[in-house]
């Protein structure tokens, strides 16, 4: 699960960076700004949707990482 976590990682980084290009933080223009992510910028909401299902998937192989080092015992003997 490492190596997913790693995976995402970087998922999660490529498609933050992306997105914070469009984005804008203004109070009055964020949601407008989400928006025209979805709508106007090509595969917009195709990357949006990768990068919110990515965070859960993230949090998701992290929890099955720690919890198979727990199951097998990993921390015990180094």
């Amino acid at each position: 699960f490492g190596s997913l976590l790693g995976l995402c990682l970087i998922t999660q980084i490529l498609t933050g960076l992306f997105l914070a290009m469009h984005y804008t933080s203004n109070i009055s223009t964020a949601f407008s700004s989400v928006t025209h992510i979805c709508r106007d910028v090509n595969y917009g909401w195709l990357i949006r949707n990768i990068h919110a299902n990515g965070a859960s998937f993230f949090f998701i192989c992290f929890y099955m990482h720690i919890a198979r080092g727990l199951y097998y015992g990993s921390y015990l003997y180094k």
